[in-house]
């Protein structure tokens, strides 16, 4: 039987520091192949020369499309393109992003699973919302192991907790200690082989950059009442999801958390656009009731400043509204 070869690694916020952790623990000898998706932006901080420092005697190397798969690699994921593996070689897709992101952990996640089943390990380190969860749930729907930073442990704890409310994780702990609990796993026979569920395949394809179609995406998810923040479309609840996650027809993906991020910045922009109308609409009835005022016209002067009077308390109750947005204590306080 095949061992745990393939190592799938997510994290966000606070993951480059346990990841170095991680890298530097792993053996010159590792019967396994790493893959590694952060979200930050690649280009911008040279994340490549970060791990490639810290990768102790393992080799680290950009994933390229085609690229042959081989133990005791690490492959970090490209700029702007999906993350995917295969049978033996690394496909970089151009999918829709997920959670606004590409590469996105879970298609990682997904497509490991989808290819490797019991024979993938993955994990889940530092991030804020819930990226990684659906792909966690993924890997043990077909048969891997999934671990995670313990949350006490990781700047950011999020990711890990969510996604130890979205399935059963294997093993919760320390980045310090991870690199060697790994080195362990990957040495153990990996488990029996389980059926791929087809929406974890049809998502993979998404990835890709596979035409999702209405009749695979009715299939998945039953349309809501919500708009995809990504393209306008109309969003489907997933079926069955774990965390709660959506997809539209273009094939963007949010989870519930992402989603609600999303509208709030939405939100926000909305009402503050609403706010600077209304503030310039109190101002042209007051200079429309000066105006009044000068030819002598009473009557319409006094409509004006009542009208510019009743926008100046719209504009008001909107700059409330805002800044309670903005800090949830306000409107504690006011309660």
């Amino acid at each position: 039987m095949a061992n745990r070869d393939i190592i799938v690694i997510g994290g966000s916020a606070g993951a480059t520091a346990p990841l170095k952790q991680i890298l530097s623990r792993l053996p010159a000898d590792l019967p396994a192949a790493v893959f590694i998706v952060l979200h930050i932006p690649a280009q911008g901080i040279g994340i490549l020369s970060t791990v490639a420092g810290s990768a102790g005697p393992l080799p680290v190397r950009q994933a390229e499309n085609g690229m042959k798969i081989e133990p005791g690699q690490i492959y970090l994921g490209a700029p702007d393109h999906h993350l995917l593996v295969t049978e033996d070689r690394i496909f970089l897709g151009r999918g829709p992003r997920e959670n606004m992101v590409r590469p996105a952990i879970d298609a990682l996640f997904r497509s490991a699973a989808l290819s490797y089943g019991p024979r993938v390990i993955g994990v889940l380190l530092s991030g804020l919302l819930s990226d990684g969860a659906s792909g966690l749930n993924a890997i043990k729907r077909c048969g891997g192991l999934a671990v995670v930073q313990d949350p006490a442990d990781a700047i950011s704890d999020e990711m890990p907790r969510r996604a130890m409310e979205a399935t059963t994780v294997d093993l919760c702990v320390p980045g310090a200690t991870m690199g060697d609990v790994l080195s362990e796993l990957v040495r153990e026979q990996a488990g029996v082989v389980l059926p791929i569920p087809p929406e974890i395949r049809l998502e993979v394809e998404i990835a890709a950059g596979e035409r999702i179609g209405s009749d695979n995406l009715v299939s998945m998810a039953d349309p809501v009442a919500v708009t995809c923040p990504a393209c306008g479309g109309v969003l489907s609840e997933v079926k069955g999801a774990r965390p709660m996650r959506f997809r539209c027809q273009v094939g963007h993906g949010f989870t519930a958390d992402a989603l609600a991020k999303e509208q709030e910045g939405r939100v926000d922009e909305a009402m503050r656009v609403a706010l600077r109308i209304i503030e310039e609409r109190a101002e042209l009835m007051q200079r429309m009731a000066a105006d009044g005022q000068r030819s002598g016209r009473a009557a319409v002067a006094e409509m004006y400043e009542a009208r510019a009077l009743e926008y100046r308390e719209y504009a008001d109750m909107i700059r409330r509204v805002v800044l309670k947005s903005l800090d949830p204590s306000v409107a504690k306080r006011e309660a």
